[in-house]
Parts: structure tokens; sequence; C-alpha cells
């Protein structure tokens, strides 16, 4: 008998809240759509992604909470286990710890550290990774988590460095949808076999742990509509992509509601990715899909 696929899970990163009152009306909502996870992400101009996560937990019931993603170079090692320890307590264990290297120069400028690059902001989060392991690893550390032996990792990036500890040590193996570019930042969307192949570079890596690995990928935009061909034509080109690479991408959804499920069944089949995460602008545009899906 060949193996069921992956059950669906579906996320939403909060990013642009400027109220309490907003932030909980909207993590509410997600909820009442269904959808498994909120993410706040972590940027010097939003809120701060640790207390907004505390926050998201306090005014919803079921959904799991989670950083999308982290940035470590912000980070000292052994301060951060002791902040995700307390939040995963405090969360009564719904929370997923994301974290990436940080991209954004002009934060670090901002924030008074140093700018690593490339290499040394990787390293950083090889030392975060094996310290948290380190720690959580024999139950002993307090304050405890309430997940043993912490809470489950995610690990999101696109280049060979990041994916590689990902695929040694995630549970979630996030793929940002972007192209490479010289400089480390975002650029252009990557058409789908670009992301084939950085998928195929991870099961490389992961070996036997790789049917374990849940993958992750960020949708940047979600457009309902009843005529995908025109509203791709409309859209296009969209951060490098022509209009038919738009139909084919899953980091931007076009079509009908039920068009756009089946395109996630079909990346589940072909892709392997089960788990999709959507910016908040896309929050009530994408939450009909998830009762389809369930």
């Amino acid at each position: 008998m060949a193996d069921r696929p992956r059950p669906f899970r579906f996320g939403v990163y909060l990013t642009d809240v400027t109220t309490r009152a907003e932030f909980v009306e909207r993590c509410r909502r997600a909820e009442r759509y269904g959808y498994d996870t909120i993410g706040v992400a972590d940027h010097l101009s939003m809120w701060g992604p640790l207390p907004a996560v505390m926050a998201a937990a306090a005014a919803t019931d079921r959904v799991r909470l989670t950083t999308a993603l982290l940035n470590t170079g912000f980070h000292n090692p052994t301060l951060l286990a002791r902040d995700v320890a307390t939040v995963d307590r405090l969360t009564d264990g719904r929370f997923d710890l994301g974290l990436g290297t940080g991209y954004e120069r002009h934060e670090f400028d901002t924030a008074g550290l140093p700018w690593p690059g490339a290499r040394a902001r990787v390293d950083h989060l090889a030392r975060t990774v094996a310290r948290l392991r380190e720690l959580f690893a024999d139950g002993t550390y307090q304050p405890a988590p309430v997940q043993r032996p912490g809470p489950p990792l995610w690990i999101g990036g696109r280049g060979d460095r990041v994916l590689a500890l990902a695929a040694e040590y995630a549970d979630i193996v996030g793929f940002t949808g972007f192209a490479a570019t010289p400089d480390g930042r975002k650029g252009d969307l990557s058409p789908v076999d670009g992301i084939a192949e950085r998928i195929a570079y991870v099961r490389g890596r992961a070996g036997d742990r790789f049917p374990a690995l849940e993958l992750n990928v960020l949708v940047w935009r979600v457009v309902v509509t009843t005529d995908r061909t025109a509203a791709a034509a409309r859209l296009g080109p969209v951060r490098g992509l022509s209009p038919d690479q738009l139909l084919d991408v899953p980091t931007v959804l076009i079509g009908s509601v039920p068009q756009i499920a089946a395109q996630l069944r079909e990346f589940r089949d072909r892709l392997g990715l089960s788990y999709f995460t959507v910016r908040d602008c896309n929050l009530d545009a994408f939450g009909p899909v998830i009762a389809l899906l369930r």
C-alpha cells in the first residue's frame, strides 16, 4: 500500500498590525478559519516576536504559535534557550521555534551590531541549534520546556548550508521561494524548478530523516479569481516570474478557491510540500481554501 500523503498544515504570519485590538482580532479570525499556526515575523520595524507570540497565545485556544522566523543573529544562544523554554511553558506547549539567519544588513546596523556576513550568520545559527539541543537534551534544564526535548524546530532559508543544517536537525524545513542573490538578500521569486531543486538538495542531505521532515513554503500572494490566466497576465511579471510561471509556483496562488485547493494537492504530490504559510494580507482570501482541504 502506498504511503498516505502528509496532512496539510496552514499558517499565517502577522506583520501589519498597529494596535492590540487589531492583533487579537486577527489571531481569533485566523483560528476561526482553521489555520494551524500563527507566526510572528522578526524585523525591527515590527512588534517583538516573542512578546507577540505570547499575546497570540492568550487570544487563542487551539492554534500553535511560532516565530516566522527569528533572526538568530540578534540572540545569545543560552539566553534564547531560557526565553524559548519560558514561551513553551506559558503557551502550554503550543510553540514551534522558527529560526533563520537574518538577512537585512540595515537592521544589524540599526541595532549597533556588526554585520557578520553570510558564512558567519550561518555559523551562529548552527551554534544556536547545537546549544539548544545541548541544554534541552536530558530534561534537566530549567525552566524546562513542556515539549521534550524542546519545541519543534523550524529552520528556513535557501542556501546550501542553512538547508543542510535543517536537513540534519529541523522538524520543519522552510523554503523561502526566492532565488539566490550574491549579497544574500531577497531577490526574485524562484520558478517551480528552482524550488524543486532546493527540496531535492534537502532530500539528499537528510537521507533516512527525509520522510519525517515537514516541508513548508511561504506563500507571498493569493489571488482568488475565476480566470487564472487573465489574473496572471494582469499581475505578471511579478518579482521575476512571467505570467505562465506564476500559474505553476507554490509561492503565488491564483484561481478560484477549488482551483487553489487543487494546486496545493498537486504541489504536495509533486514536491512534498504540505505546510503552507501565507502573509496576513492574504488571511481572508486563503481562509476558504482551508475548509476544502480538511
